[in-house]
C-alpha cells in the first residue's frame, strides 16, 4: 500500500511539473519566445553563481542551454525537456528536445538547467547533429524557489565540452547510469 501511495505521489508531482517538459505557448513563435526566456534566465543565474562562466561561454565556439525535469522512483526513472543551441560564429539558434532514461537507485523529482559549452566546431556540430550523451550520475538536492540547497556543478565531459548544471526546484537523491538523447526540434526550427 505504501508503495502505491508513493508512486501516486510521484506521478502527481510529475504532472504538476509537466509544464517544464515542453516550452509554454500555443504557437511556434510563443514556444520559441518561451525557450529564449528560459535561455536568458538560465545564463543570468549561471553568471551570478559562477562569474567565470561568462568568459568561458563568450570564448567558446557555441553553447546550449536546456531545461529538463527528471523523476526517479527506486530502481529507474527518466526525464524530458527542451533547449536551444547557439553557434557563436553565425549566431544561428537550433531549438532542441531531450529525453533521458536511467537505471539505478533514486527517489524524487527535480527541475534542472544545463548549459553545455563547446570549445571546438567538431564538438558543437556533433552535439547539434548527433546529440547523444551517456554517463553515470550522482545527485542530491532539496530546493523550492529560493529555499533549500543544491549543488551547481561544472563538469568537463571531454577536452572539447564543459557542462554546468543547476537545480531549479525539487527533491532528489540518486545514483544511476543514464542515457540522454538530444535532438533537433523539427517543429521549432525554421
Amino acid at each position: 500500500m505504501k508503495r502505491i501511495l508513493l508512486m501516486l505521489l510521484c506521478v502527481a508531482v510529475l504532472l504538476s511539473l509537466s509544464a517544464c517538459l515542453s516550452p509554454s505557448g500555443s504557437t511556434l513563435e510563443q514556444k520559441r519566445e518561451s525557450i529564449e526566456r528560459m535561455h536568458n534566465e538560465t545564463l543570468a543565474q549561471l553568471y551570478r553563481q559562477r562569474p567565470t562562466a561568462e568568459g568561458v561561454i563568450n570564448k567558446a565556439v557555441g553553447y546550449a542551454v536546456f531545461s529538463n525535469v527528471n523523476a526517479y522512483l527506486f530502481f529507474g526513472g527518466g526525464g524530458a525537456g527542451y533547449g536551444v543551441a547557439v553557434d557563436h560564429s553565425s549566431g544561428q539558434r537550433t531549438y532542441m528536445k531531450m529525453a533521458q532514461a536511467g537505471i539505478g537507485l533514486g527517489l524524487g523529482i527535480q527541475d534542472i538547467r544545463a548549459v553545455f559549452v563547446f570549445h571546438s566546431t567538431r564538438a558543437f556540430s556533433s552535439f547539434v547533429n548527433n546529440g547523444w550523451e551517456f554517463g553515470g550520475q550522482a545527485d542530491a538536492a532539496a530546493k523550492a524557489r529560493e529555499k533549500g540547497g543544491a549543488l551547481t556543478g561544472e563538469f568537463s565531459i571531454d577536452a572539447e565540452t564543459t557542462m554546468y548544471t543547476m537545480s531549479e526546484s525539487g527533491l532528489m537523491a540518486k545514483v544511476n547510469l543514464a542515457g540522454t538523447k538530444y535532438w533537433k526540434d523539427d517543429n521549432l526550427n525554421y
